[in-house]
């Protein structure tokens, strides 16, 4: 996506003029494991420090009228260790880019397209997690934890280590 946002009529000003970070500590994606079951991953930074991801916001109004604020998060290609698992990754930013991407004096797309390649994969780190993660209800840090994977697939309730 991050690839044709500047293109696109739904991100192409936000692309402009409302870029934003999206902070975080991990991102999930989820190894098929044969015909129906998934594996879910953590992808977080291999110091566990938090993180941005390359977002754009945008207000608008609903047909009823009411403003709405909204946000989404880039993706661009896969890094090494997101690519055996998924075709795309949220675009992640370095620190020193920072103030780069949220430069509101920047507005052609072209001078910070470049923020948007795949993160270094060497600075990353992934790990099987719990299928908690797999419903809203469990919204707590046990969903992050790693498990083993032997434990899981022998039947086992996946359980965090």
């Amino acid at each position: 996506m991050s690839e044709t946002a500047a293109t696109k009529p739904a991100f192409r000003e936000s692309m402009q003029n409302r870029r934003c970070l999206i902070p975080a500590d991990g991102f999930y994606e989820w190894a098929k494991i044969g015909k129906k079951e998934k594996q879910p991953y953590n992808f977080s930074m291999a110091n566990d420090s938090i993180f941005a991801f390359a977002g754009l916001w945008d207000r608008w109004k609903d047909p009823d009228g009411k403003q709405i604020l909204s946000c989404t998060i880039l993706t661009t290609k896969p890094n090494p260790l997101v690519a055996d698992i998924h075709d795309r990754m949220p675009a992640i930013l370095r620190p020193d880019d920072y103030d780069l991407w949220l430069d509101p004096g920047i507005t052609d797309p072209a001078r910070i397209a470049d923020l948007l390649a795949p993160f270094d994969a060497q600075l990353m780190k992934k790990y099987p997690v719990s299928t908690r993660v797999n419903s809203v209800k469990n919204d707590d840090a046990e969903c992050a934890k790693a498990i083993d994977l032997a434990d899981a697939r022998s039947g086992q309730q996946m359980c965090p280590r």
